[in-house]
């Protein structure tokens, strides 16, 4: 939806190491596949467009780097920090079926807790996000 929102596409590690038959365990490659994509990013705002990551952010620091260089290229910068609960991942990561060994229940809770969610001081240094209406069926 925030895709379609902003007219532009999402940078996902998972996405691309699928089309490219790369293992998604594989975090070597992983790493090289979000450093294009930063890359890449780099240069969409640098030309004024969007760009959505959707890797990087399960650490304050992480998200304060992206923050700081996206802020350094004179973008704005939104965060769109979703929550759910283990259990829901687990349905969610099973359906979509790309994990090869299937992740298990208890290593999403054990992610879960690893994630340092944003709090009010945190989110106070991103920009509002952008209304994002939702078409009716």
């Amino acid at each position: 939806m925030l895709a379609a929102h902003y007219g532009t596409s999402v940078l996902s590690p998972d996405d691309w190491m699928e089309a490219l038959s790369i293992d998604l365990w594989d975090n070597s490659k992983r790493s090289a596949i979000e450093a294009l994509q930063w890359q890449h990013a780099q240069e969409v705002l640098r030309l004024g467009g969007v760009a959505i990551i959707e890797w990087g952010t399960w650490a304050r620091d992480e998200r304060t780097r992206l923050r700081e260089a996206a802020r350094a290229l004179g973008a704005a910068v939104e965060l769109h920090f979703l929550d759910a609960e283990p259990e829901e991942l687990h349905r969610r990561t099973s359906t979509r079926g790309r994990e090869n060994p299937p992740l298990t229940l208890d290593q999403l809770r054990d992610y879960w807790h690893a994630i340092e969610r944003p709090d009010a001081d945190e989110l106070s240094l991103f920009d509002p996000p952008t209304e994002i209406r939702h078409a009716r069926a």
